[in-house]
């Protein structure tokens, strides 16, 4: 058995994982250099060595550019939750840059209380018009059924509606301009700063919704039910000019920073958010539990990983105290996964059997390795371990 006991460091033996930060090799598309330092690691050096101040007069160009060129009278449309990345955008292109954007949310319909009243303060604070839409509950459910079998995750819903919608909307609109929060370098194994994934119509396909609407359909989940996530057609989006960028890109990302300053200047709150010890990373929705609890189950790792990853680089705290934090949360099975199986109809054995097949399919975790992993979780939970 390679399920490694220690406190202090990380939980499979198996995985590798970066020297410096702790991140695991199973993250998608992260690699390490020669140093054994990870793809984000290295990520987060080039952020040092870009002149932001640059950046930002590039930014500042772009909107004089496309201030006033929204067929309804709006510069840009701005994505939002009301999260933390959201607001910030939100703060950004209306306080700093002058721009008058419309406000789109596409509702998961699984706000928290926290979410919806951060959302509504979003909205008057920053004094913006807002649309949003909500896919009825019924085919959400059936939704999150389905995604558990094709992408390993609860949020398929969500992951291709959020790019789905403001895209519509776009159009619709006669609105070219969106502007979404941070950028895919910033911790994702996915991208670097020196490799910018720029924004297409494919851009949430690729990075986390994995499958279009015509490859979920299915027989009890007809393709007419899953109109509110599919995306415009190229041409449509050609039309008008689509153009999306991340605000990140151009202006330094700091997750803490922009949470205290949210939170201290204009009343944005925080709360706890299962599966890891920050009190802001989606806390507008029910479900992040599930979603990072299904990441471990199948990769090894969850958000308390990517959490302590981020402190670990920014100084925050030490990688052996990281790991202590990860082993407290990673593999502890949420209270929400109840819901979960209530609303999709899947029991406790049929959830474990689909993310094991998950997990072997990518052949990092012997599943003795894992179950370890669960029974401390377990013994976290009921207030029997370490």
């Amino acid at each position: 058995m390679t399920y490694v006991t220690d406190p202090t460091a990380p939980m499979f033996s198996t995985v590798r994982t970066c020297t410096r930060c702790g991140f695991p090799s199973t993250e998608e598309g992260n690699d390490f250099d020669a140093m054994g330092v990870c793809k984000p690691c290295r990520s987060s050096e080039q952020k040092m060595r870009i002149d932001w101040a640059a950046k930002e007069r590039e930014l500042a160009a772009l909107f004089d550019r496309y201030r006033g060129k929204g067929a309804s009278g709006y510069d840009c449309i701005v994505p939002i939750s009301g999260g933390k990345d959201s607001a910030y955008q939100l703060y950004l292109v209306t306080q700093v840059y002058r721009m008058k954007p419309l406000a789109v949310t596409f509702s998961h319909n699984w706000f928290t209380d926290t979410g919806r009243r951060n959302l509504a303060w979003c909205l008057d604070t920053f004094k913006v018009d807002h649309v949003m839409f909500t896919p009825a509950r019924e085919v959400v459910n059936r939704c999150a059924r389905r995604s558990l079998e094709v992408i390993g995750d609860s949020c398929w819903h969500c992951h291709a509606g959020v790019g789905a919608y403001p895209l519509r909307v776009a159009v619709e609109r006669r609105i070219p301009l969106l502007v979404w929060g941070e950028s895919a370098a910033e911790g994702s194994g996915q991208a670097s700063y020196d490799d910018i994934i720029a924004f297409d119509r494919d851009y949430f396909i690729k990075i986390s919704a994995k499958v279009e609407a015509e490859d979920f359909a299915t027989a009890g989940l007809p393709l007419a039910d899953l109109a509110p996530f599919r995306f415009p057609s190229q041409a449509e989006l050609d039309a008008i000019g689509v153009v999306g960028i991340h605000i990140g890109n151009y202006v330094f990302w700091d997750h803490e920073a922009q949470t205290e300053f949210l939170r201290d200047r204009y009343g944005w709150r925080e709360s706890p958010v299962e599966g890891t010890y920050k009190c802001y990373k989606s806390v507008e929705c029910i479900m992040p539990g599930v979603h990072d609890f299904t990441k471990f189950l199948k990769r090894g790792f969850g958000r308390a990983t990517d959490h302590v990853a981020q402190d670990v680089r920014a100084g925050l705290m030490t990688l052996e105290e990281g790991q202590r934090l990860i082993r407290a949360h990673d593999p502890v099975e949420p209270a929400v996964l109840d819901y979960y199986l209530a609303i999709t109809g899947h029991d406790r054995a049929e959830f474990y059997a689909i993310m094991d097949d998950h997990r072997e399919r990518l052949g990092a975790i012997p599943r003795a390795d894992m179950d370890a992993a669960l029974a401390a979780g377990r013994a976290k939970r009921t207030g029997r371990g370490p």
